[in-house]
């Protein structure tokens, strides 16, 4: 799998996990939903938009690699 794969990946699942999350929160609002969400979606999220932040950091300095190799 290439960087910009799992980048891709990762976004859509991201996406995936908070649209049904949000389906989720219509049938389950209560404190241990919410405690949910802020022990583990938030971070999650926060995880993974860091992930795909640092992803794109790399493919940049790969590029100037492949391109300075060659």
């Amino acid at each position: 799998m290439g960087l910009y794969e799992g980048r891709g990946n990762l976004n859509k699942g991201l996406k995936d996990l908070m649209l049904r999350w949000e389906s989720v929160k219509t049938d389950w609002s209560d404190s241990v939903s919410e405690q949910f969400e802020k022990t583990y979606l938030e971070p999650l999220e926060q995880a993974v938009r860091q992930a795909v932040s640092t992803m794109d950091q790399m493919a940049q300095v790969l590029a100037r690699v492949d391109q300075d190799c060659k």
